[in-house]
């Protein structure tokens, strides 16, 4: 079997479980479901992923791991040009999550797993997700907490809960605010992380 054969294996089994996911929730969605999706035998999904825990990993994986890079990019950026400065913190920590709710392959599906990690107690995601991207979340506290140093720790805690919630419901664009026809998804996007920086600015500095 060929890397490409692997790869492409491997990806369709991903995909069609993150779609699974999105529809029916992780405790809902069969790894038959899985195989007759990507038209697999139960074998593969054994082969590369070992089990229907690690399935589930790997498809916030997929998508985390180069979101969770984005974001630090940007906050080394932030921090450099734009020191003591909160918006362009913020700024780091939202847009990449909003450019993944635009990803035009599957962008939409994994933003409704996310919404299915929220909404399911499953204490074996969650633990994977504090383990392999906890990192990310206490460099954005320091970061914010020096540019706001008489706020407390749970204050910034808090807060920081507050906006992972709110970016989620940005993200998943099912607010009250709809997208206007002629406007294009990423220009939407674009002004829903304004709107989103200045809210989360303002409550951060209350």
């Amino acid at each position: 079997m060929s890397s490409n054969t692997q790869f492409s294996t491997k990806d369709r089994i991903l995909t069609a479980a993150e779609e699974l996911f999105a529809q029916h929730g992780f405790s809902g969605t069969s790894l038959r479901q899985v195989t007759g999706r990507a038209d697999v035998n139960i074998a593969a999904v054994n082969y590369h992923f070992g089990s229907k825990e690690n399935l589930v990993n790997e498809v916030f994986r997929r998508r985390m791991d180069e979101m969770s890079a984005h974001r630090l990019r940007a906050l080394k950026t932030a921090l450099d040009e734009h020191p003591g400065d909160l918006e362009p913190i913020l700024a780091a920590f939202i847009e990449p999550a909003l450019a993944v709710a635009l990803h035009r392959q599957g962008g939409a599906a994994f933003v409704r797993v996310i919404a299915r990690a929220y909404a399911e107690k499953n204490d074996g995601l969650r633990t994977f997700l504090s383990e392999r991207y906890g990192h990310v979340l206490r460099d954005f506290a320091r970061a914010i907490g020096a540019c706001l140093p008489d706020l407390s720790k749970e204050e910034l805690y808090w807060r920081l809960d507050f906006l992972a919630g709110a970016l989620t419901y940005a993200m998943a664009d099912f607010g009250l605010i709809k997208r206007p026809g002629g406007v294009q998804e990423k220009s939407h996007a674009e002004r829903a992380a304004r709107e989103l920086i200045r809210f989360a600015a303002a409550g951060f500095k209350d």
